[in-house]
């Protein structure tokens, strides 16, 4: 029995744009459009009528604006849909905006396909996307570091501060089970934990986090 095609909604103000998205994510077999909307307000509408698993998001739209509707989409405790949010702009502020709002991930309007049908299977899958090449400078340029505040982490045990300061460093949970001779179940774990004790939505978060506090450089 084939898995359940990923529902998807496309969320932008640009016809366009979103016809594109359309076309694409329509070509996919293991992908379901289930709903299109041009404002963040209509978007907050469209998830609470068909719930979709993932959403494009675009970040500058009319009458509610994408991050607004990412936190508003993101902060019910009942919904399971992921947002990735979209920009034409790579040095914007409003992508970290979006990332604390809790977005699984970003992408920049001039993606490829290929890539942003990849961000969609692995933010679908439970994990986060952010464009590799932008990441250390969005949050270089936009977070505010706080020296060495290690007391940030004063809630972890020892064992979770490892898999954090890995964690922050894009290790994936095979890669720090690798490092730490953990299984991955047990570092998947930890991340939970990890992200539940810093109140934290996903793994974008933390390496803002860690960015922010001056845990890593």
């Amino acid at each position: 029995m084939s898995a359940a095609p990923i529902r998807v909604a496309v969320v932008d103000d640009q016809p366009l744009f979103s016809a594109g998205l359309t076309m694409i994510l329509r070509s996919q077999p293991d992908m379901e459009l289930v709903g299109e909307a041009v404002d963040g307000a209509a978007a907050v509408d469209l998830v609470r009528e068909v719930a979709p698993d993932v959403v494009l998001m675009d970040i500058r739209m009319p009458v509610m604006d994408g991050i607004t509707a990412t936190r508003t989409v993101t902060d019910h405790p009942q919904n399971a849909t992921r947002v990735i949010v979209l920009t034409t702009i790579q040095h914007d502020e409003a992508v970290v905006r979006a990332i604390r709002a809790g977005a699984a991930g970003f992408l920049t309007k001039d993606t490829t396909p290929d890539f942003l049908l990849a961000a969609i299977r692995t933010v679908h899958s439970g994990h986060s996307v952010i464009a590799p090449a932008l990441t250390n400078e969005l949050l270089r340029d936009y977070t505010t570091p706080e020296p060495g505040n290690q007391a940030a982490l004063a809630e972890l045990s020892g064992r979770e501060r490892d898999v954090f300061g890995l964690a922050a460093k894009g290790l994936g949970n095979a890669e720090i089970a690798a490092e730490l001779v953990l299984s991955e179940a047990t570092v998947k774990s930890h991340v939970g934990a990890i992200l539940g004790k810093l109140a934290l939505k996903n793994r974008i978060q933390l390496v803002a986090f860690a960015y922010e506090h001056h845990l890593i450089s």
